[in-house]
């Protein structure tokens, strides 16, 4: 049986990921934060979802998670690891919390690595194990290519995802597993209903605090007109069952504008953006 660890399933993406591979026959493994989304969620999926409770931070439980997988298996390999787990913290960087910047590197991107080292072996790393070399599936985003102002620590997390996946990209042929990057844009997900709960008085002072609250308006218009999950969850699939995947995926509403967009000269997408939010420089 084709089996998947998926990280962040109790909602978004990685909630319709394992579903959908569910119904396609896989069993997955699904990481939730409580008892309460794995009692959830083992009921919504079925038999064939096996919770697992870790933080992506803490090592410690995520390498006993990798241990109850390894004893499930039998001495068979992994299919997938689908790295989706994520959060975004919202700010400009000269005022954005040291704390909070630091823990927006330590989920998004060190978390992505304990999740790495503990379920590589899994995938084939251990050469004692039976079956095909499995792969990786890294959730970045279209922040992982462009940022936009007051999103400097979700972007710096995600440039960081890109180039991280890279790497592990190459070294990760000599086992032969595959590591495929997905970048979506905006998606309909909590993710925009937990931006919107964010406190933004306590940037009260900074100087672009009209422009961040504009900021976040149209961002707000950006999720409500976002993809569904489900298509993210399609692409997923894809890259872990192609026969030859690309190393990156974008998707993205009105992806061809997006990509026209982005040709223009980095200048004039500065002017373009500052006009917009109110950021252009005013002489004293």
């Amino acid at each position: 049986m084709r089996s998947v660890v998926i990280t962040g399933a109790s909602t978004g993406i990685g909630f319709t990921t394992a579903k959908l591979l569910i119904g396609e026959g896989f069993r997955v493994f699904g990481s939730v934060r409580n008892q309460g989304d794995a009692d959830r969620l083992s009921k919504e999926l079925g038999a064939s979802f096996t919770p697992l409770i870790f933080d992506i931070t803490d090592e410690a439980a995520v390498k006993k998670a990798a241990g109850e997988v390894r004893n499930t298996l039998n001495g068979e390999t992994l299919t997938g690891l689908v790295n989706n787990a994520g959060i975004a913290v919202p700010g400009p960087v000269l005022d954005v919390a040291i704390v909070d910047f630091r823990r927006q590197l330590e989920i998004n991107v060190v978390g992505q690595v304990i999740v790495l080292q503990s379920f590589a072996p899994l995938l084939g790393v251990d050469r004692s194990l039976k079956g095909p070399p499995g792969r990786i599936v890294m959730i970045s985003s279209v922040a992982g290519k462009r940022a936009l102002p007051f999103a400097g620590p979700y972007s710096a997390s995600k440039h960081a995802v890109e180039g991280l996946s890279e790497s592990l990209r190459r070294e990760m042929m000599f086992f032969g597993i595959d590591v495929i990057v997905i970048g979506p844009g905006p998606i309909k997900t909590p993710i925009w209903e937990k931006g919107e709960k964010v406190d933004l008085n306590k940037f009260a002072n900074a100087p672009y605090f009209e422009a961040l609250k504009k900021m976040r308006a149209s961002m707000q218009q950006v999720g409500a007109a976002g993809l569904p999950p489900e298509d993210v969850a399609q692409l997923i699939l894809h890259a872990l069952t192609a026969k030859k995947p690309w190393v990156r995926y974008t998707i993205a509403p009105r992806q061809g504008v997006r990509f026209l967009t982005a040709l223009l000269p980095k200048r004039l997408q500065d002017r373009m953006i500052a006009k917009r939010l109110g950021l252009e420089h005013k002489p004293r």
